[in-house]
This record gives structure tokens, C-alpha cells and sequence, in this order.
């Protein structure tokens, strides 16, 4: 089955005509910006779709996991007519639809890892540099950690950051 790509106007009337919005962005980023009245359904949990014969639309931060998941989400949708909306959150905030943004939630953990691999890098070559050639070693490490990351999906400091006091009790 083919998912129809919906621009936010369109993907906004199909909602109001009854579609479900199924935004599949992970639990901390959905806690942080939601279109309203979408319900958070992530990837790794979209067997616990129960399909109800309304239409679903389905969501993510700019389109790009919702196209790249295209065949996993029509068949959890079923016989549901499917749709994904075009440019996910960040077209639907672009077109001036509202969304509830909660600033009182921590920045969503790639984020977070994102500050800190720049951070870390930044550290060892600055103190590499002034300091000790050594310090570069802390570049690299990081480096290697961001390297098996994407190789493996495994991130041992999203781990960590998910651990931190002010992650815990945003992301369960």
C-alpha cells in the first residue's frame, strides 16, 4: 500500500473529518512539541496499533522517519486508509498550525547527546591545543563513541544523558 503524503492544511482537515494523528517521534520529543490531540505511538511500539477503520495520519519531526518507515506503517495501519504528513511537525509549525510546546521538558536526548559530543570535541582540541596533546584523545574518543553510534544504533551517552536527574522523570 502507498501512503498518500498530506500538506498540513490537507493533513489538518482529514483530522478534523476524524483521521487519527499518530506521531511516531520517541517519547521525549513528543513530550516536548505535539501537534494537539496527536497520540504518541513510536516506532519500536507500533505493533500496539489497533486499527479502529478510521483514516490515520501519521508523523514525525520533518517527514524524513515517516518516509523512511513508509512500509512498516502502512502495515501496522492495516486496512486503515494511511496517510503521512508532508514535512512532519516542522511543516505543520511552518504553516501556522499550533502545537503545544512544553519548555518545561528537557531538549530531546539527540539533542542533548548533540551539546555534548560538540562540547567534548570542542574541550579536547581547545586543551589539545593550548595545553596538551593528550586532551585530543578526548576528541577522538568521542569521535569513535559518535562512529559505533551509528554503526550499531547503540549510544552509550544517550544511556548516560537518559540517566541525568533532569531526563528522568520526562522520559519514564
Amino acid at each position: 500500500m502507498t501512503l498518500t503524503h498530506l500538506t498540513p492544511a490537507a493533513a489538518r482537515q482529514a483530522i478534523e473529518a476524524g483521521a487519527r494523528l499518530i506521531d511516531i517521534r520517541n517519547a521525549d520529543e513528543h513530550a516536548r512539541e505535539r501537534i494537539p490531540g496527536a497520540i504518541n505511538l513510536p516506532l519500536d511500539r507500533l505493533a500496539g496499533l489497533s486499527p479502529d477503520g478510521r483514516p490515520i495520519v501519521f508523523h514525525c519531526k520533518s517527514g524524513m522517519r515517516t518516509v523512511a518507515n513508509a512500509a512498516q506503517l502502512a502495515a501496522a495501519a492495516g486496512e486503515a486508509q494511511t496517510a503521512i504528513l508532508a514535512g512532519g511537525i516542522d511543516a505543520w509549525r511552518g504553516a501556522g498550525l499550533p502545537t503545544v510546546l512544553d519548555k518545561s521538558q528537557p531538549l530531546e536526548i539527540m539533542r542533548q547527546v548533540q551539546i555534548a559530543a560538540g562540547t567534548l570535541v570542542l574541550t579536547g582540541l581547545g586543551l589539545g591545543l593550548a595545553v596538551a596533546p593528550a586532551f585530543l584523545g578526548l576528541a577522538a574518543f568521542v569521535g569513535a563513541g559518535l562512529v559505533v553510534a551509528g554503526l550499531t544504533g547503540w549510544c552509550g551517552m544517550a544511556r548516560l544523558l537518559r540517566r541525568m536527574p533532569w531526563n528522568r522523570g520526562a522520559l519514564g
